[in-house]
């Protein structure tokens, strides 16, 4: 059986003029960067702007399992089972950290025939907007120590710097660290912190952001620390924007690429979907619905964190409407709900995909909250047994969601038209009735309150002194009208990763909270979710290689 990295590198792939020809780009509007990737200019999105949009279809999934979900690879394929339709279809998606590619998860190009290529180039730099994420968040962060050290005119209260230090990798020795040791001309001696890029706010800032002013807007107001009065010291009060503004110019635009049967895919963005809102940018998603008649898009996780925050950040506050929802299970993820262990899931277990297919219910349920129509789609596995998949099919049947099987994995874009024929049925005959889960009028309470009793389950809150204090103080400082980022583990609805399936009588843990004011939304932490992952005894960076003739090895 091939790799999905051999898979890739066997691919024919068109040059980008090619495939921005399909979607009435001219080559003189693109920024190539090599033969198979580009940058969309201003100047073309400016041009496509007065275009009708596509329809926008939503791709989540349950909860994520060591059995794999495959969502990336069902939105990939399903772009492609679009273009075997006839149909033209762009797929928007967020970009890959190079911190999971080299620790456990690995890329987030699709996988088996349902790819986005180059999928060597795209894992590893790409066209380097992640770097400039880090290079601004850290021009920041240089500039207020600085500015501390040049005698702190703004009065910051050093034990109170919240903006961290980022670096696109999973280091776990830098998430606490101490700066300004040595000499006097060294700096001043404070405790510090890392975050991995994705984490940064200027992530979440570049992919909310509509233009160049919107960005040097949500630049300004990002919150850097406070002064000894208690209130915010902003980017822009470190006079940070312009130069900032300045190493992100090329990252806002988006990036084009293609599939391994050359559907159009934009890739731009790519904000932690537990801190952040886990969705790739405005940009792109407003761009590609432009430039098609059906645009499908991915948001980070398990419906409970990557669809809750799509629909109540993003498309809140970009004014977004889908009008469908994909929902992605596999049968050995939800016999792992049901309590099977890995090792087993290539048995047929009745009694346990009976008991673990609660964690999908909950999900179809949620999704039923925001008025979207849903079709759920099982990501096909050889081991599946026909009794399994028949039970999951009525048992969506019997919730009111359309279902398909997905074999893309194996066939691609052949694989997806099952899926593409229910969705584009739903499409037709079932018109989306969007509405956000909350009001902004809610206090910053009530709102983590509804996120974690309606899409969780939970029976309450509980608060830690430090968060009930920090609560008070962001709606003291006017932020509570912003919108909640809820950061919590991904493997369970709850807070607790352990508990799996469909969590009842339990309640949530909020232990710290704090905003980002240039993004729009606070931030809300539960459990010990993790800013700085660390890698594992064998990460995937082991695996990987360059041979003689510079041909990459062991990305998956």
């Amino acid at each position: 059986m091939k790799t999905d990295i051999q898979i890739a590198q066997e691919a024919e792939l068109i040059p980008i003029g090619e495939v921005a020809k399909t979607l009435q780009i001219d080559e003189q509007e693109l920024e190539l960067y090599g033969r198979y990737k580009a940058k969309i200019s201003d100047e073309c999105l400016e041009r496509q702007a007065a275009n009708p949009d596509g329809k926008l279809i939503l791709v989540t999934a349950i909860n994520p399992t060591p059995a794999g979900e495959g969502k990336t690879t069902t939105s990939v394929g399903l772009g492609q089972a679009f273009g075997k339709l006839g149909k033209k279809a762009v797929i928007a998606l967020r970009e890959p950290s190079l911190g999971p590619c080299f620790g456990i998860k690995g890329g987030a190009a699709g996988g088996g025939y349902a790819q986005v290529v180059p999928m060597e180039d795209l894992n590893l730099h790409f066209t380097g907007d992640f770097h400039a994420i880090t290079s601004a968040n850290n021009l920041l962060a240089a500039l207020l120590d600085n500015h501390i050290q040049q005698g702190n005119e703004l009065g910051i209260d050093t034990r109170r710097v919240v903006w961290k230090r980022c670096l696109d990798m999973n280091d776990r020795v830098l998430r606490n660290i101490v700066v300004g040791l040595g000499a006097k001309t060294d700096g001043t001696v404070r405790e510090d912190h890392f975050v991995i890029t994705v984490a940064s706010e200027i992530m979440a800032v570049l992919c909310l952001a509509k233009d160049m002013k919107d960005l040097k807007i949500r630049l300004g107001r990002m919150v850097a620390a406070y002064d000894y009065q208690g209130k915010p010291v902003t980017a822009s009060d470190l006079n940070a924007v312009g130069a900032m503004a300045a190493l992100l110019k090329d990252a806002m635009k988006p990036n084009l690429i293609q599939t391994l049967e050359h559907t159009p895919a934009l890739v731009h963005g790519g904000p932690f979907a537990n801190i952040a809102h886990g969705c790739n940018s405005v940009r792109a998603t407003k761009a590609a619905l432009k430039m098609a008649d059906y645009v499908i898009t991915e948001a980070g996780f398990g419906a409970d964190l990557g669809a809750e925050k799509f629909f109540d950040i993003k498309c809140r506050m970009a004014g977004l409407k889908p009008d469908a929802v994909v929902l992605v299970a596999t049968v050995r993820a939800l016999k792992y709900n049901g309590g099977i262990p890995k090792e087993s899931l290539g048995e047929e277990n009745l009694e346990a995909l009976k008991k673990g297919i609660v964690n999908l219910e909950k999900h179809i349920e949620n999704l039923h909250k925001y008025g979207v129509p849903v079709v759920v789609t099982l990501n096909s596995f050889a081991t599946d047994t026909e009794a399994e998949t028949a039970y999951v099919r009525a048992f969506c049947t019997e919730r009111g969601c359309a279902f398909a099987l997905s074999e893309v994995w194996e066939k691609g874009g052949e694989g997806g038209i099952a899926l593409a024929k229910e969705v584009l049925e739903t499409l037709e005959h079932k018109k989306s009735a969007f509405k956000l889960l909350y009001e902004d009028s809610l206090s910053l309470k009530e709102k983590i309150e509804t996120v974690a009793r309606e899409i969780y389950g939970a029976e309450g809150v509980n608060y830690t002194g430090q968060a009930e204090k920090q609560l008070a103080e962001l709606e003291k400082l006017g932020f509570g009208n912003m919108p909640v980022c809820m950061a919590k583990t991904q493997y369970s609805l709850s807070d607790d990763p352990a508990l799996l399936g469909r969590p009842e009588n339990f309640r949530m843990n909020v232990r710290e909270v704090y905003v980002s004011a240039g993004a729009g939304f606070v931030v809300v932490l539960t459990g010990a979710v993790m800013t700085m992952p660390g890698l594992p005894k064998q990460p995937a960076a082991f695996r990987i290689d360059v041979d003689d003739d510079g041909v990459i090895t062991g990305l998956f």
